[in-house]
């Protein structure tokens, strides 16, 4: 079920005027942010491969039913499979599981405000907006105040009473060493858990609230009619990570696993799921720090490009008396933002890479210039070389 309506507002051409001259604020402020996280990246990106460079280096595989006295302190490899005598539970719902962490998943049927606007300029630089707010019935696992909505009027949604949570257990072994939390946040890999009719009784008599507790489709269900949910209604559902074989590299101390202090400036603790070598577990390491590295610059990169766009709207905003001419105006500052920030995005990175590895950008630096010098020499001899002579016939 949904329904609609629409909503026309005007500005004229002096209020978007104002309008753009307040966004160059934003957009200064924008771009000077990309830039100090763009650097910042870089350096991040450096000290963690040097560290994880120097760990891999380091570190000492070990065996996992015994703890060597004389690798305290060090930094240790080791596998093997994760037993404990404790369980997760969700008290609400006496929900219990044999694994490391039991995430509950809490969905509230709700109403749900979309917009979608249509904005024209006019002759004289003022602009119509008709925006359409539609609103539907959706599955939500966050609290949606329906209060904020254009029109909220029957379209109200009840506090969300139950909320996502997770439970993890506190300790367990890995052979002859003690896992804590440190070690079980950074385990993975989490299962689909399947709640079964069998466990209704148990799960109704747990659950304080008054709604009507049901079990479908392997979840719970809090509501009178399941296949036709009202606004209000609630559907939980489970993931485990399971008990098995992890790979864990950090500080051996005492008994446990430890961040391990690296001189390039990070700390290591490295867990897996699985039996993972060592050499693999840092491979994996590095390759995620390289797509994080790239994923941060291209994000900055897009962001300076909307800095950019922001600090020149005005320009296309006084062209707008004109509305085509406008038009041509802002394709022409949007091929200048993006040229900017390729420009400052790329002179950032290279500042950075000066600052941090100096010795490997002079090098890269140093590298370009004789390569461009050398090609500038055979274009010039190729521009000088005398004409060959061909034979000359005599009439």
């Amino acid at each position: 079920m949904s329904d609609q309506f629409r909503e026309v507002t005007s500005v004229s051409w002096f209020g978007r005027i104002r309008r753009s001259v307040g966004g160059v604020l934003v957009g200064l402020i924008l771009v000077l942010a990309m830039v100090a996280v763009l650097f910042w990246n870089e350096g991040r990106a450096v000290i963690t491969a040097r560290s994880l460079a120097e760990g891999a280096g380091a570190v000492v595989s070990v065996p996992v039913d015994k703890i060597d006295a004389a690798n305290e302190g060090e930094l240790v490899h080791t596998t093997g499979p994760v037993e404990t005598s404790d369980e997760v539970s969700d008290p609400d719902f006496a929900i219990e599981a044999k694994g490391v962490r039991l995430v509950r998943t809490v969905e509230m049927f709700q109403w749900v405000e979309n917009s979608k606007s249509e904005t024209n300029t006019k002759l004289g630089g003022g602009e119509e907006t008709v925006t359409t707010y539609s609103y539907a019935k959706e599955w939500q696992d966050r609290p949606i105040d329906s209060a904020e909505f254009k029109q909220p009027a029957n379209h109200q949604n009840p506090s969300m009473a139950l909320g996502s949570r997770t439970f993890q257990i506190h300790e367990g072994k890995l052979g002859a060493f003690t896992l804590d939390e440190p070690v079980f946040d950074r385990i993975g890999d989490s299962n689909p858990l399947t709640i079964t009719p069998s466990q209704l009784p148990d799960i109704a008599a747990a659950y304080p609230g008054t709604e009507r507790v049901n079990v479908v489709d392997g979840r719970i269900y809090l509501g009178a009619n399941s296949t036709s949910p009202a606004i209000g209604d609630y559907r939980i559902e489970y993931r485990l990570v399971p008990l098995g074989d992890i790979s864990v590299i950090g500080r051996q101390t005492g008994d446990r696993f430890s961040p391990y202090q690296t001189v390039a400036g990070d700390e290591l603790l490295l867990v897996d799921s699985g039996r993972v070598p060592s050499d693999k577990m840092f491979a994996d390491a590095v390759s995620a720090n390289t797509i994080i590295t790239w994923l941060v610059r291209a994000g900055c990169l897009l962001l300076l490009a909307v800095g950019f766009g922001l600090l020149l709207a005005p320009l296309g905003v006084i062209a707008d008396v004109i509305p085509f001419v406008g038009s041509i105006v802002r394709m022409g500052t949007g091929l200048v933002a993006f040229v900017l920030a390729l420009l400052v995005g790329t002179a950032t990175i290279a500042i950075a890479w000066f600052w941090y590895r100096p010795l490997l950008a002079i090098g890269i630096a140093v590298a370009g210039l004789a390569l461009a010098y050398l090609l500038t020499r055979f274009g010039r001899k190729k521009t000088t070389a005398p004409a060959a002579v061909g034979p000359v016939s005599v009439q």
